[in-house]
């Protein structure tokens, strides 16, 4: 009997190791706070709006949520193939301060569609599957409960499934790519439809049988071309006149890194706050995790393959860049990336082996991983709290102002199945606090008390903010960000700017905390497109709560 508790006393000690290890390499590693056990959809789609109400949505083909719609509505789709007549919502507006949402009517079926936010704050979803895959759908942000979708059919010229959404800087909206879809076209439409869609070899050269060139990661560049990669080639695109200025080196290990094979990619923050000249503002891309070749079919096999550990950076402003990589501290496939307040990217979600698609991945990765790009090379990846659920293919993640990461989705399975599968449909809401948001950083954090709701390009803004312990002016950095529309790994139209500081003086008129900084706006909208930003103060590498601003066009 000795020998027996003995023997479970060191298997129980073995098994604590590693956990107590594992507390140990996560300190300051954030927290986790589940904000609802169940909003009744898996959302595979999200989009914060300028009032902090984000719009979540699924799919509509298959059967009913969990959701019911409001006032006896119910969806009739004599096209749909699972329900023609549907009482159950596949869309919510979730509101952030309130932690309360309301079920919207979506007719069509948005699964696996796209989307951007109009400079006047609209949202534009695009595309989908089914009667969905030529659909725009419209959804303009109000302060009551009346706001709702409203759809307009066959809009665009061809079926965009699996496509990918860019703001542009004159406010229109570039759609680019789906399944088996090698052209782009444009939202509003130009003159007519036959001059709105425009062929783009690069996309079909990139198709391989396993399609890994789905969701393209698609970025604005300073100098107003657009950056595109898929599969493992990527290019520098002059849409006006449908003209490839350079195609860039293919990213080293041949790991493919678009869907299904699904890794993410962010611009990383553009810096004029030093530069006299914007145009010689850096434009770097970072594009981290992935699979590798053949991936989704080993995994249809059964054989789930170790995802990608590796980032890739590419100084796309250079006039010969090349790829630098870097290894992350775990593999991982269907990750989603942000960017924080700070400038930090937080990596969130995801799997360490197989690809997205039904049931095609394994290994939840729990653990966030947060990437300082201007540390040093060794130092530049840290490890963060584990959540204790899996969100793997299908799931979203987008910041809000206050800072927290909104983390929703997870449903691998072709329904909503909740008992007998590996993976259950998850309806659960949590939020991810950062570091920042400790409280022990109260003191040095910001309160932004005072700005207008508008900056101008290259114009003068002053604001005023509070701070218990001021650590000076070099402390101090101003920056604004653009809500992502997240789906499938990647967030659409993410962008930071840093701004110019020209001064920062403390506001006596005020309090002894008071403080009062002046920045100078975008140089363009090549920089920063028109539309709702987040902007923040950072001091001392802590994040103010943010506050919208509007550049107008």
């Amino acid at each position: 009997m000795a020998i027996t508790k003995l023997i479970i006393f060191f298997f129980v000690l073995l098994r604590l190791i590693p956990a107590l290890g594992s507390r140990r390499s996560f300190e300051g590693g954030g927290e986790w706070q589940l904000l609802q056990k169940n909003i009744g959809i898996s959302p595979m789609h999200m989009q914060l709006l300028h009032n902090n109400k984000i719009v979540m949505y699924d799919r509509t083909d298959f059967g009913r949520s969990n959701l019911s719609l409001s006032n006896g509505r119910c969806r009739v789709d004599s096209s749909d193939t699972t329900l023609q007549r549907d009482c159950t919502a596949h869309s919510l507006l979730y509101d952030v301060e309130a932690n309360s949402f309301r079920p919207l009517m979506v007719q069509t079926d948005t699964f696996c569609s796209s989307g951007a936010v109009l400079p006047n704050g609209m949202l534009v979803q695009t595309g989908g599957y089914n009667d969905g895959e030529r659909v725009i759908r419209i959804f303009a942000p109000c302060n009551n409960e009346r706001c709702d979708w409203t759809e307009h059919v066959n809009y665009l010229s061809v079926r965009r499934w699996y496509a990918t959404n860019q703001i542009l800087p004159d406010g229109r909206i570039i759609i680019l790519g789906g399944r088996r879809q090698y052209s782009y076209e444009f939202y509003p439409k130009e003159d007519s439809a036959s001059s709105n869609l425009h062929n783009l070899t690069f996309l079909r050269e990139t198709r391989d049988a396993y399609e890994d060139n789905l969701y393209p990661f698609l970025h604005l560049l300073p100098d107003g071309n657009l950056f595109i990669f898929t599969n493992t080639r990527s290019i520098l695109l002059d849409y006006v006149h449908n003209h490839v200025i350079k195609e860039y080196p293919h990213i080293p290990s041949a790991n493919p890194r678009n869907y299904p094979s699904s890794g993410s990619s962010i611009l990383l923050p553009l810096d004029f706050s030093s530069l006299e000249d914007p145009t010689k503002v850096v434009a770097e891309i970072i594009i981290c995790g992935g699979a590798p070749p053949r991936s989704y079919l080993h995994a249809g096999q059964g054989n789930f393959v170790h995802a990608s550990s590796t980032c890739g950076r590419l100084k796309v402003s250079d006039p010969h860049p090349v790829w630098v990589m870097e290894q992350m501290p775990l593999p991982r496939v269907m990750g989603d990336m942000l960017i924080l307040p700070t400038g930090d990217l937080m990596i969130i979600n995801g799997a360490g082996r197989g690809t997205a698609g039904w049931l095609l991945g394994r290994d939840p990765v729990l653990e966030p991983i947060r990437y300082s790009p201007h540390e040093n090379v060794n130092n530049r990846f840290s490890l963060m709290n584990p959540s204790t659920r899996p969100r793997m293919y299908h799931s979203t993640a987008v910041l809000v102002p206050d800072g927290r990461i909104i983390v929703g989705g997870s449903n691998p399975n072709e329904g909503y199945n909740f008992t007998g599968v590996l993976f259950p449909t998850d309806l659960s809401l949590e939020a991810y606090h950062p570091p920042y948001l400790a409280p022990h950083s109260a003191a040095i954090r910001p309160k932004i008390t005072n700005i207008g709701n508008v900056l101008t390009y290259g114009g003068s803004r002053d604001i005023l903010f509070t701070v218990s312990a001021f650590r000076g002016k070099n402390a101090i950095s101003v920056r604004i960000l653009s809500p992502s529309f997240s789906t499938h790994s990647f967030g659409m139209s993410q962008r930071m700017v840093i701004l110019r500081l020209n001064s920062v003086w403390q506001h006596h008129s005020h309090s002894q905390t008071a403080y009062r900084a002046t920045v100078t706006g975008p140089p363009t909208a090549r920089i920063a497109p028109p539309g709702y930003y987040m902007l923040f103060v950072v001091h001392a590498g802590v994040p103010s709560p943010g506050v919208w601003i509007r550049i107008n066009p």
